[in-house]
C-alpha cells in the first residue's frame, strides 16, 4: 500500500491514466488531476480543468508531469509555485532536467522518467534519472509511484534517456507490429484472417512470455527454435542478412533517439 501525502497528476491519458490506475490498486487517494480534455473525473481522483482551480492550500509531495512534450513551455510555469516542497516528475519525451528546471524555476527538484505503455497491465518497465536537487525521500516516493505500473531503473547519466526513449519507450510499437506482419504473412500465405490474427498475437505474447520467464538470453532462445536446416534457419537467413532486421532496427533505434533529442529543444 502507497502511504502518501496528495499528488498532482498533470494531464491524464494513456500513460498518466495507467499510472493513476496503478496508484489506486496500491490503495493512493487524494490524487488530483489537471486535464482540459477528461469528460468526467477518473475513479479514485478530483479533475480540475486547469491550473488556476488547485486550492491555494493544495500542498503535493508530487506533481507528475504527463503531458505532451510540445506543451512544456506553455504548462510546466503555471505549477512552478510547487517548486521547493513538492518533486516534479516527468514522463515527457526529450524534455531535459535542466530544461524544465528553467520552467520550473531554480529549485525545483526534478526527476526524469520514460516509461512504457505495458504499465496499463502494470508490466511497464520505466527508466529514471534524478536530477540535482532530489533528495534520497523524494527519488524513493518517486520510485514508488513508477514502481506502480512496473519495473524501474535508474541511470546517473541523463543522456541515456534518449536511447532509452527509443528502445523502451517505443519498444512496444516494435513490438506490435512484428504482430502485425506475421499476421500479414499468415494471411499471405493462405492462413484464413481470424487464425492468422490469433496465431500471430498468441506467438508474439507466448514468446515474451517465454522470454519473461527464462533466465536463457534472447539470443540462446532464438538458437533453441532453431533446427540445423530447418524452416526457421531459412526465414532466419532473410531476416538476419545484411541491411535486413538487424540493421533496419539499429537505424530505427537511432532515428528515435535523435527525434528525443530534438524534443528537447
Amino acid at each position: 500500500m502507497l502511504n502518501l501525502p496528495p499528488l498532482l497528476l498533470i494531464g491524464c491519458g494513456r500513460m498518466g491514466g495507467a499510472m493513476l490506475a496503478g496508484w489506486r490498486e496500491r490503495g493512493l487517494t487524494g490524487v488530483i488531476v489537471v486535464d482540459p480534455h477528461l469528460r468526467e473525473a477518473p475513479p479514485g481522483a478530483a479533475l480540475l480543468r486547469a491550473p488556476g482551480e488547485i486550492p491555494d492550500d493544495f500542498a503535493p509531495a508530487a506533481v507528475v508531469l504527463a503531458t505532451k512534450p510540445q506543451e512544456a513551455a506553455a504548462t510546466l510555469p503555471q505549477y512552478a509555485r510547487f517548486a521547493g516542497g513538492a518533486v516534479f516528475v516527468s514522463i515527457m519525451a526529450g524534455r531535459t532536467i535542466a530544461g524544465m528546471t528553467a520552467l520550473l524555476g531554480g529549485c525545483a527538484a526534478v526527476v526524469r522518467a520514460m516509461p512504457n505503455t505495458p504499465a496499463a497491465v502494470r508490466q511497464g518497465f520505466t527508466v529514471a534519472c534524478a536530477g540535482a536537487g532530489v533528495t534520497e525521500p523524494q527519488r524513493a516516493l518517486a520510485d514508488s509511484l513508477l514502481a506502480a505500473t512496473g519495473e524501474v531503473a535508474w541511470v546517473e547519466e541523463e543522456a541515456l534517456l534518449d536511447p532509452v526513449t527509443a528502445v523502451s519507450g517505443g519498444g512496444p510499437a516494435y513490438v506490435f507490429l512484428l504482430a502485425e506482419v506475421l499476421e500479414a504473412a499468415a494471411r499471405d500465405q493462405g492462413i484464413p484472417p481470424d487464425l492468422a490474427r490469433r496465431m500471430a498475437r498468441a506467438t508474439v505474447a507466448g514468446s515474451g512470455a517465454l522470454l519473461g520467464a527464462s533466465t536463457e538470453d534472447a539470443a540462446t532462445l532464438r538458437k533453441n527454435v532453431t533446427s540445423p536446416k530447418g524452416t526457421t534457419e531459412r526465414a532466419l537467413a532473410v531476416l538476419m542478412a545484411e541491411e535486413a532486421w538487424p540493421a533496419l532496427m539499429s537505424r530505427a533505434i537511432r532515428a528515435a533517439t535523435e527525434r528525443s533529442r530534438e524534443l528537447a529543444g
